[in-house]
């Protein structure tokens, strides 16, 4: 029984890990690498194993950096079904085909260079038509249910917290009569965040992996979270600007339209024209209302299975084009909502290119930011930024709210961790260096428990005891 991770080891994004058991093998996620300037030339490198001899992918959510590479799996060999949450599956089904899309959109952009110089074509990882044929392989999974989905390999999904249909994995294995538990938290979500129900806690594992994207730090509260963006939409109101948030369309996109019916009145957002501004956000909007079983009980009686436009009378979905172009002639009162999250592409840059060489506008960053990214550089203060071939002055205020997140802090992490009885081996993935060092020296410190950084191929015998460190 081995696991080896091969993803979302020593950075956040491309989470992927191999699991043996017997003659079986299956992964945990699958994801696309994002943000760095090599993740596409990362992404187009064969896989690590034989596709053709992965046996099952198990997904704890939808995200593209943990399902994004499941239709290059397909198309590479894969035959076998990916597991997943009831909504996990619905989000992936316009998820995928819409990375589908970005793939072809991004390659014919890059054959047109290529044409001009004589260079030769290049191909999309894959298609949208790619995509929408690989969700015949996909199961539904409900939470809180053993499911053999293999001879010697049974999982269990519990709520994460994270994002609609996020979970963690419980992975019992068995091998020669010996039988291990793995634990995968996934992504664990912020608790006391809108919408979903706070992560799940699970008391037995022989191992542990987990996230630690923010294992370097705490969010501020809700309260004082809900302060500082009243603070932030005073002075853009007095300054006569608008309010951009780059937002990921599945989770926090719903989430800060949800968090601005709860504060309608009291953080005056009645006084604003709020835009959504992302066709896949619209409809993982409609998804989210269609599995309200899944909310918490607040949620559950404020949105239910109403539309959002009748909770929120100020907003405004712009599916298309022409109506998101014509919201770059609002010089100010807008609060907009666009992908992509991390400023990579998608309206956002658009909406960028119109207001961050404006003082009176304010940047309101709610998510996490890989290195590189346009998005990590205006919360690292670049004074200039390069959008569309183009050098603009960064004169907007940029603001950073980690109050926001849909990742758990520091401290949600290891309060997680300390559910577990007799401290198992800890592996940390999803994660930068720093953040990662500095929760293993915690868990060390006031555990003392055995902690491991994730490095790519670490492979971990599950039936011998874990040579870590404590």
């Amino acid at each position: 029984m081995k696991l080896t991770t091969v993803g979302a080891a020593g950075h956040v994004t491309g989470s992927c890990h191999l699991i043996e058991a017997g003659d079986f093998r299956i992964l945990l996620d699958c994801g696309l690498i994002q943000g760095s300037r090599k993740a596409d030339e990362l992404n187009k490198q064969p896989f690590p194993f034989d596709p053709a001899r992965i046996d099952a992918v198990v997904l704890s959510h939808a995200h593209i950096d943990h399902s994004g590479r499941i239709p290059l799996l397909i198309n590479a060999g894969f035959s076998g079904n990916v597991f997943a949450h009831t909504a996990t599956r619905a989000l992936c089904d316009i998820m995928l085909k819409d990375a589908g899309y970005i793939q072809e959109h991004d390659a014919e952009r890059e054959n047109r260079r290529r044409r001009r110089k004589g260079m030769p074509p290049v191909e999309p990882l894959y298609t949208a038509e790619e995509a929408v044929a690989g969700m015949r392989q996909f199961k539904s999974v409900p939470y809180d249910r053993k499911l053999r989905i293999l001879p010697s390999v049974i999982i269990r999904f519990r709520d994460a917290g994270h994002i609609l249909g996020s979970c963690v994995v419980e992975v019992w294995l068995t091998e020669g009569g010996e039988e291990r538990k793995l634990v995968f938290s996934g992504d664990l979500g912020h608790k006391g965040a809108p919408i979903l129900r706070d992560p799940k806690i699970v008391h037995d594992a022989d191992l542990v992996l987990m996230e630690s994207t923010y294992g370097d730090r705490d969010h501020r509260s809700w309260e004082e979270t809900a302060d500082e963006v009243r603070g932030i939409a005073d002075e853009t109101r007095n300054a006569k600007g608008n309010i951009l948030i780059p937002a990921f369309a599945v989770g926090r996109s719903q989430m800060l339209l949800y968090w601005m019916v709860q504060n309608f009145e009291d953080n005056g957002f009645s006084d604003w024209r709020v835009f959504l501004d992302s066709p896949l956000a619209i409809r993982a909007t409609h998804i989210y209302a269609a599995h309200e079983r899944l909310f918490d009980p607040a949620a559950r009686q404020v949105w239910g299975k109403k539309p959002m436009e009748s909770l929120l009378p100020n907003l405004t979905y712009t599916r298309t084009a022409s109506q998101s172009m014509a919201i770059n002639e609002i010089d100010s009162g807008a609060i907009i909502i666009a992908g992509s999250g991390m400023c990579t592409g998608g309206r956002i840059v658009h909406h960028l290119k119109r207001n961050v060489w404006r003082k009176q506008s304010h940047v309101i960053v709610v998510g996490y930011q890989a290195q590189g990214t346009p998005g990590r550089l205006l919360v690292d203060g670049a004074k200039r930024i390069r959008l569309f071939g183009e050098t603009f002055q960064v004169a907007a205020k940029i603001h950073t709210i980690g109050g926001l997140s849909a990742h758990a802090g520091q401290e949600a992490l290891l309060n997680w961790y300390d559910q577990f009885h007799g401290r198992p081996p800890l592996v940390l993935v999803h994660g930068e260096t720093r953040a990662q060092e500095t929760l293993r020296d915690l868990v060390r410190d006031r555990y003392a428990a055995p902690v491991h950084i994730a490095a790519y191929g670490d492979s971990f015998d599950l039936a011998k005891p874990i040579p870590f460190d404590a």
